[in-house]
């Protein structure tokens, strides 16, 4: 094959893999890359990252190896629900079902034969609708179904040993309480954290004292137990022959615990990439439980998912504010970066996010002049319900554009109408001018008023630099702009405005300012 290697992060993490088997392929016959859920909430965002940038890697991994790839994204559904999330319904009845396996606890939303499998179906409809190839794995079916039996054996039978590792992590009270395994009770199914009365690793069994004090026996296959999530991190890995997983930042210290588990087992610790967290508006983690920061079907309400795919590929060891204020940019600079993919050549290509997020085949740009930012301030002018509003506008622009030649910029144009009205129009602050910018803003609508060329954003923006370098002067420009964006759009910020007047046009920008000059309510 021909090896395609660039120098972005996912290169990087693939070249580790390439290395580990340059000598021969796995014995299972591929690649294994997996990624975890944590299923006691709704999927957020974080989640969905983790898969994206794992399938970044695998791909950038099969430019370089022939070696198959598999990618297993395995649910922790075995958990005993610790506590009742703050954002799904029915509190009361799931309050009932505290400490039972995640896939035992009735789904309240009651669609699911469980809690668990809820909250699966809602992790596997956003993946199916992203396109991910990727196999669903729950974590009750692999320890009920016996895939992770002989690895529970040998887990017995290492029993000290993982002891060993685990107890200098403990706290003195929590060391005379912690086994590695977590009984299931036979009479109340609830996921006990209790010591072990005895290990038999001949007989494949643990003995503890039930919830009602009477001392049980249960064999640790089959489902009757589970691992602590530490050791089950390790005992994962060794079970299925794990080659590559990422996780949060939160793991990192334990990285070397589950790797030490692993090997204990007789497995090979895969090779691991530790990502920073996402903060919500606050700055605070993004939690399931707290459900702050924003939904997967949130961030698609405002913004295709090319956007969430390359917020998730920038820079993923750097901690990122994921609010709603964030899309906007995320969106113009998908645009930007799809637009230098067209322009580029070689080793720059593949190192362009667009390659990772389209697995090496993005699309053709669309009207690459009309940004998301642009968009959504010519929604500021002209306040509309809804989207053929603004197609008018762009029609006008460019008369070959139609939402049937264009159906990424008709995505982009009713995502801006929704974002406009709940995000921007809310907050919305115009002022009036003050002399100096009154005559400022009259000589900019007489030229717009008389402008008998064509709509050219060049030659428009070259009029307004020349009248805020006669009025303001080369270094007081940035006052300018602040004058028209706060008087005309009501914002702090605003677009390259020559850009703005040719979408919107010379003749509808000129009564825009005579309306603002004219005291009109800018907000009607």
């Amino acid at each position: 094959m021909t090896t395609i290697m660039g120098k972005s992060w996912p290169f990087i993490e693939a070249e580790k893999l390439v290395k580990r088997y340059e000598k021969a392929p796995p014995e299972k016959g591929y690649v294994l890359f997996e990624t975890g859920y944590g299923p006691s909430g709704l999927p957020h965002i974080g989640t969905f990252g983790e898969v994206a940038r794992t399938t970044m890697v695998k791909h950038a991994f099969e430019q370089m190896s022939d070696i198959p790839t598999r990618l297993f994204c395995v649910s922790d559904d075995m958990d005993g629900m610790r506590k009742v999330p703050d954002n799904v319904p029915q509190p009361e009845m799931l309050e009932e079902h505290l400490h039972k396996p995640l896939t035992v606890v009735p789904d309240p939303f009651g669609t699911h034969e469980s809690y668990g499998h809820h909250m699966n179906a809602r992790l596997r409809s956003f993946l199916d609708h992203f396109g991910f190839d990727y196999e669903f794995k729950s974590a009750t079916e692999l320890y009920k179904d016996g895939v992770y039996d002989t690895m529970l054996l040998e887990a017995l039978r290492q029993y000290d040993a993982i002891m060993k590792v685990m107890l200098p992590t403990l706290g003195e009270e929590r060391q005379k309480t912690y086994s590695p395994f977590l009984p299931i009770s036979p009479k109340t199914g609830h996921v006990l954290y209790v010591p072990m009365n005895a290990v038999d690793a001949e007989a494949g069994t643990i003995t503890f004292t039930d919830e009602d004090g009477e001392e049980t026996t249960i064999p640790v296959t089959g489902g009757h137990c589970k691992l602590q999530w530490k050791p089950d991190f390790g005992m994962r890995w060794a079970a299925l022959g794990v080659d590559f997983e990422m996780y949060g930042k939160d793991h990192q210290v334990n990285g070397q615990l589950y790797s030490r588990i692993c090997q204990i087992l007789g497995g090979n610790p895969p090779e691991q990439f530790c990502y920073e967290l996402f903060l919500d508006e606050k700055g605070q983690k993004i939690s399931k439980s707290k459900g702050n920061g924003i939904t997967i079907e949130e961030w698609l309400e405002y913004a295709p998912s090319e956007s969430l795919a390359l917020y998730m590929f920038q820079s993923p060891r750097k901690a990122k504010r994921l609010y709603f204020d964030v899309i906007p940019r995320s969106v113009d600079d998908y645009m930007t970066f799809l637009q230098k993919y067209t322009e580029q050549e070689g080793e720059a290509k593949v190192d362009n996010p667009v390659w990772h997020i389209h697995s090496g085949n993005p699309p053709e740009p669309e009207l690459a002049s009309v940004s998301f930012s642009l968009l959504l301030n010519l929604a500021s002018a002209c306040n509309p319900e809804d989207a053929s509003v603004l197609w008018g506008f762009i029609s006008a622009y460019e008369p070959k554009a139609t939402p049937a030649s264009m159906p990424f910029l008709d995505q982009l144009v009713g995502f801006a109408v929704r974002y406009y009205h709940d995000f921007v129009k809310p907050e919305k602050t115009y002022r009036a001018p003050g002399d100096e910018e009154r005559a400022a803003l009259e000589e900019l609508q007489s030229v717009l008023a008389g402008w008998d060329g064509a709509q050219d954003a060049e030659a428009i923006q070259a009029e307004i630099y020349r009248i805020g370098r006669e009025r303001y002067g080369q270094d007081n420009m940035r006052a300018w702009f602040s004058c028209m964006y706060e008087v005309l759009l009501g914002a702090t910020q605003g677009p390259r405005m020559g850009s703005f007047a040719a979408l919107y046009g010379t003749a509808e920008t000129a009564a825009l300012i005579g309306k603002a000059l004219a005291g009109e309510d800018m907000a009607a």
